[in-house]
Order: C-alpha cells, then structure tokens, then sequence
C-alpha cells in the first residue's frame, strides 16, 4: 500500500485533487466522513461527549447536535481542548481501520483527505503528503462565489486553520492550484505517474 495524506486549507481545491485521485485509481478516505462516523449514535465517543458537556448536545433522536456542540466549544479553549481529547483519538482509531481495509493489495495507493491534518496532529505512516495551496485572495474569492460566505466568514475561516508557511514544512508535495483547473490537473497527473513509479521500485 502506498499512503497519501492530502491536506488544504478551506478553499485550496483540496477536494478537487481528490476527487482527480479518485478517477486515477486512489481509494480516496475523507476525514469528515470518519469524523462524522467516530461519533455516530452508539459511539463510545459519543457517550464521552454527553457525559462531558450534558444532553443538551443531542438531537431528539440522540444523534449529535453538531451545531450546539460547536457553539458550546467556541472561543473556550478549555472545552475544545477537552472535546478534542475525545474525538481526535476515536477519529484515528476509525481512519487506521479504514486505511488497512482499503488497502486491498500491495500496489493499492490509498489517499487520507484531512483537511486539518496539522491543526489536530493527524500522523499516520504516510508514504507522501501532498498539500494544495493558494493565495489567500483567491480562496477568498472561492468561499464566496462557491459556498455563499461572506468576505468576514471567509477571512476568519480561514484565520482559524494552519499557515501557508506550517503546511509548506510538512509538505513532500505542493500542488499550486493558483492557476487554471487544467495547470492543476497536469500537477495531479504528474504526482500519480511519480506514485506508480514509486511503487513499481518497491513490488
């Protein structure tokens, strides 16, 4: 197997290289889905979270209620910090099974989409981590024209994650998505011609 770790801050075009990996032959994990999935209802994780912040962060239901969970930790440091305790080593415990069961054979190349793979410390054994970054403008521009945001709800989502300057230290990979969707898919095919070479040296 050969392990990817994609990562991007929001309105990078991290999701467009995945979804270009995906269509070379990548079976692409995304690490919302795994978060998503780490707390569902009967998680362990789950029972921890109600039993740190109270009921009221449920649904009817009993499912997680996201949104008063997000509005509980928001600007206390303290409480995130403790919500992070218990979700972060559930969501790693997920994502490694779902890597090993993804990798099918030795040639399988699997790709982990974590958009905060430094913010919350996610280290799997990567074979390459590939970092796609843009100018803060342009991701700005995106947030707006493709998710509805605000210039300020822009801005401070983006304040909020890792630096350009953080991600370029733990990148082997940058894809410079800047340009047109065509200069960014050359990038992706070029990284997927010089991951197969990488494994044909290692089978």
């Amino acid at each position: 197997m050969y392990l990817i770790g994609l990562t991007g801050g929001i309105g990078s075009g991290k999701s467009f290289v995945a979804r270009e990996l995906a269509r070379l032959g990548a079976h692409v994990i995304d690490a919302d889905e795994v978060a998503r999935d780490a707390v569902a209802l009967g998680s362990t994780a789950l029972l921890k979270i109600v039993e740190q912040f109270g009921p009221e962060v449920l649904l009817s239901n009993g499912e997680l209620n996201r949104q008063q969970l997000a509005e509980l930790v928001f600007d206390d440091q303290a409480a995130l910090a403790s919500l992070n305790a218990i979700v972060h080593p559930a969501v790693r415990k997920l994502a490694a099974t779902r890597i090993a069961g993804a990798a099918e054979n030795a040639d399988s190349v699997v790709v982990y989409d974590v958009p905060l793979l430094i913010e919350a410390g996610v280290n799997h054994d990567w074979d390459l981590v590939v970092v796609t970054l843009a100018s803060e403008s342009t991701r700005i521009a995106r947030l707006i024209d493709l998710r509805g945001m605000s210039r300020e709800e822009a801005q401070k989502r983006i304040s909020t994650q890792a630096s350009d300057e953080q991600r370029r230290e733990i990148a082997d990979v940058i894809i410079d998505t800047e340009g047109t969707t065509e200069q960014t898919l050359r990038q992706v095919e070029s990284l997927w011609r010089d991951v197969q070479k990488s494994l044909e040296q290692t089978l």
